[in-house]
């Protein structure tokens, strides 16, 4: 590949993830319906047609910014890696990752929230990234279950879920209250009450 061929593609990646960028922060501030493309283009200081170039459509534009969220979160997603206990400990790290990226968490909790609707272009995407979160932690449960390391009457289907409604609930105390709520801290409090092992390693 030529050098200018190649610098031509750098560029464009470059300019590619800061649109990716630009957006997820303001689909976390107004929400996807209430921001337009427009808008990014100029954060971003290009032309709508330049930022068209890129993302054909704002509905691409939003499934990229959420691809890109995951791929940051895939050890998580991932039901092949960690398992038992060490994969409910990675919840608790990745609530510590998620206090550290405020903008990534308001993406999240606004555009899930928008995304109830059937009609929402981001839809079929969160129902499919609802059901694999749940499963991996019933999934967790169950392995820790099955090694002895999880307390009677702890139902890994019921607790897959109710973990899962508990890291999202925190993430919106989190977000209206900052620095008044530890997301990691409650979430290890809430496993270690369920489990017969330490959550921590010694």
């Amino acid at each position: 590949m030529a050098a200018d061929a190649q610098r031509g593609y750098a560029k464009g990646r470059a300019r590619r993830r800061e649109i990716l960028d630009q957006a997820m922060t303001l689909f976390g501030e107004a929400g996807y319906r209430g921001t337009s493309l427009r808008t990014i283009a100029a954060r971003c200081g290009i032309s709508h047609p330049g930022l068209l170039h890129h993302f054909p459509t704002k509905e691409s534009l939003l499934l990229s910014v959420l691809e890109h969220r995951d791929e940051v979160d895939g050890a998580w997603l991932d039901l092949d890696g960690p398992t038992g206990v060490a994969r409910l400990r990675g919840y608790t790290e990745l609530a510590e990752l998620n206090a550290g990226r405020r903008g990534i968490v308001e993406l999240f909790t606004v555009v899930s929230a928008e995304a109830t609707a059937a009609d929402h272009p981001a839809h079929a995407y969160f129902v499919r990234r609802y059901a694999e979160s749940v499963s991996g932690a019933q999934l967790a449960y169950a392995q820790a279950r099955d090694a002895g390391e999880l307390r009677d009457g702890v139902d890994p289907d019921l607790a897959g879920a109710q973990l899962i409604a508990l890291m999202d609930g925190l993430q919106v105390q989190w977000l209206l209250t900052p620095g008044a709520t530890d997301m990691a801290a409650v979430l290890r409090s809430h496993l270690q009450a369920q489990l017969t092992v330490p959550l921590r390693p010694s």
